[in-house]
């Protein structure tokens, strides 16, 4: 195995791996901690679903010696969607501290709202539905948009460099 490919195959099971803990990480407060997520939210989630079967493509072709180039590509354009997860983050982010206006439909998704009648207007009064330009919560003074700014930058960093890398 040469220094190359071990190279792509070490970007490429970083990307995957640290795609994977993003996504656990907001379908776990979405289903365990209770978030409902914006629409922004959900747009920012898209590239990462995107990503991942390409990502894989990356780690199977670096894994079973496939073609570079092959293997490059799929490390290129996972690196691409990652990078429009990050745009898409960055306008969450400003929407949320104010800096330029969200989109005018930006409400809650209809999930976990009750289809049974009985139980609607409960749900209605109990959930109150997400804003784009109020963030859930925040740590270390970013919001869950910022930190995906964060997380989706190194992530398409460590695509490209696996790519290119010679």
């Amino acid at each position: 195995m040469n220094l190359t490919r071990n190279t792509q195959l070490f970007a490429a099971v970083l990307v995957f791996l640290g795609m994977a803990a993003v996504i656990a990480y907001v379908l776990g407060f979405q289903y365990i901690g209770g978030y409902i997520p914006c629409k922004l939210c959900l747009a920012q989630r898209q590239p990462y679903y995107y990503a991942f079967p390409v990502s894989l493509i990356a780690l199977l072709s670096a894994w079973r010696g496939w073609s570079p180039v092959l293997t490059r590509t799929a490390l290129i354009v996972t690196g691409l969607l990652l990078l429009w997860t990050c745009g898409l983050g960055i306008y969450h982010s400003g929407v949320e501290w104010g800096w330029w206006q969200g989109p005018t439909d930006c409400g809650a998704a209809a999930n976990g709202i009750s289809k049974d009648v009985n139980d609607l207007l409960g749900d209605l009064t109990a959930k109150h539905p997400p804003s784009c330009n109020e963030a859930a919560g925040r740590f270390l003074g970013l919001s869950f948009a910022g930190w995906n700014v964060i997380a989706s930058l190194v992530l398409a960093l460590i695509a490209f460099r696996g790519a290119l890398k010679r």
